[in-house]
């Protein structure tokens, strides 16, 4: 059975024609004269802009790869005797009064009401759309929200002053619309490319908004290359060339220009370079972001090999950095290359079993361990209970970057769809608001006259974050686990022989063999 669908997908707007070939995806019967539907045939008349998935930066997308582990290989294991966090008492134990809270930090003092926190929202039409919901929603959801790579880079009004950043109206509206609405818990991180730092993006960031989070990357779970955007102008094209991106084709060259005149290419690309990590390099970039004022580093990696994830927990821990986020195969916020999506790097289950392995060899020696977050392609509250359980007691937080961007995107539409109602049929939106969502009456208590002042995508990814705290709740209290900090991995069971190789998690017919005979005599 093939794990992949090549040459048709929904993502890139392709289909086939008749049943495909299962290694090359190509028609049984490709017909001369069919005007191709199919990815090859659409490549045909559009070439590279196939690449990716469609309609580009107005949509997220996520690999349909289906890999041969995945956390639905494993399930939660429950148990009727006992508590740990709280009294073994039924009127004490129950699942309201699990602690659902979370730290991450060197020193375990950026607090998270709820372990989760966004993907990196950057430099996309997608993530600039919707990053008043996303920001507002994390501020009062407590938890963190990331800017993207390239924000300063990609503003139309951006001000240089000898190749650095003296003005950036959209990172400055990316981290206000946060610390508007802020309440202590969580907190705003602020990522760095190469492009970024050739800019003096960090500076910036710290010295006129304070910004006390600064997040290095290497990569992502859904890519190996830099970032890309899509440019529908040549004017666009031609600044952002100016500003040193790498962007195909060249909008100098006139045979680009004229192509783009005719319609032959309607868009060009924007890319970022490839960074080159060095041990010696990293320690230095590090210290120079403390340096410049930064309370914490961090630092995101993706689904590079095995080797690049020992460099990444050797270089973490030597940096004594405050959190390392790792990005399994099959993540991603959707704007990567379709193929590269589904078939580089490691995926996550299988990244975060070497993570767990490593870890521990790291702490046989004594070694200091970051925070670790792990991300790639997770939704739901069993996501989160087993990430958190697969590699513990190292993994703090699970990284949700598509889930979130969902919610607060649904939030956001469904909002509209009330002003609309409102302004046809007449009545107060704040009203219309405690109607819609469920957690309408909960914010308008805490936030008074300022809760008809919340975006409806922010209220939608509250509610996403309410749903999943008690679905969590729910589940560690199965497990008899009333604090984040009390899951391990014997919560977890193998369903497969393959899973539990892969992760060392007993095998469910061999789970719990010894107690058992225990009990039985």
């Amino acid at each position: 059975m093939s794990l992949s669908k090549p040459n048709r997908s929904a993502a890139t707007i392709s289909s086939n024609r008749v049943a495909p070939a299962p290694v090359s995806g190509i028609c049984v019967t490709c017909l001369d004269g069919c005007e191709g539907p199919c990815e090859i045939g659409r490549s045909a008349l559009k070439g590279r802009e196939m690449i990716y998935p469609q309609p580009f930066g107005k949509i997220t997308a996520g690999a349909e790869k289906d890999y041969p582990a995945d956390f639905s290989h494993f399930n939660i294991q429950g148990t009727c005797v006992g508590a740990i966090g709280t009294a073994a008492d039924s009127d004490k134990a129950t699942f309201p009064t699990v602690d659902c809270t979370t730290a991450v930090g060197a020193d375990g003092s950026i607090k998270l009401a709820f372990p989760v926190f966004t993907g990196a929202v950057g430099s996309t039409d997608i993530a600039r759309i919707n990053w008043e919901e996303m920001a507002v929603g994390a501020a009062i959801s407590g938890i963190i929200v990331i800017v993207g790579e390239n924000v300063c880079g990609m503003d139309p009004q951006l001000e240089l002053k000898k190749g650095r950043v003296v003005k950036s109206p959209e990172m400055d509206r990316r981290i206000n619309s946060f610390k508007q609405w802020y309440n202590g818990d969580g907190g705003i991180i602020v990522q760095a490319n190469v492009e970024d730092t050739r800019l003096g993006a960090m500076e910036y960031v710290v010295e006129k908004h304070g910004v006390e989070i600064l997040e290095l990357k290497w990569g992502q779970g859904a890519k190996d290359i830099g970032g890309e955007v899509k440019l529908k102008t040549l004017e666009r094209a031609l600044q952002l060339k100016e500003r040193n991106y790498i962007v195909l084709p060249d909008p100098r060259d006139k045979a680009a220009q004229e192509a783009f005149r005719m319609g032959g290419i309607s868009e060009f690309e924007r890319h970022s370079r490839l960074g080159m990590v060095t041990e010696e390099g990293f320690y230095k970039e590090v210290e120079r972001l403390r340096k410049l004022g930064a309370k914490y580093v961090t630092l995101k990696t993706g689904a590079y090999r095995p080797a690049d994830l020992a460099r990444a927990l050797k270089f973490s821990s030597e940096a004594k950095i405050d959190m390392l986020t790792i990005d399994g195969a099959g993540g991603g916020t959707g704007m990567s290359p379709w193929r590269m999506m589904n078939e580089w790097g490691i995926p996550t289950v299988h990244l975060e079993c070497l993570t767990y392995q490593m870890c521990e060899r790291l702490k046989a020696k004594g070694a200091y361990i970051p925070p670790i977050a792990i991300a790639g392609g997770m939704s739901m509250e069993d996501h989160i209970f087993k990430a958190i359980a697969l590699a513990a007691p190292y993994v703090k937080a699970v990284c949700l970057g598509r889930a979130i961007m969902t919610a607060a995107m649904v939030g956001k539409t469904h909002g509209r769809l009330m002003q609309e109602k409102v302004e046809l049929e007449g009545g107060d939106l704040a009203e219309g608001y405690e109607r819609l969502f469920a957690v309408g009456s909960q914010l308008k208590e805490k936030y008074g006259k300022d809760f008809a002042k919340l975006p409806a995508g922010a209220i939608g990814l509250y509610s996403y974050i309410d749903r999943l705290k008690q679905g969590l709740q729910q589940l560690m209290a199965g497990a008899r686990k009333f604090a984040i900090k009390y899951i391990d991995r014997n919560d977890l069971v193998a369903l497969t022989r393959d899973a539990a190789e892969i992760s060392g998690i007993p095998y469910v017919m061999d789970s719990d063999r010894e107690e058992v005979e225990k009990i039985l005599g």
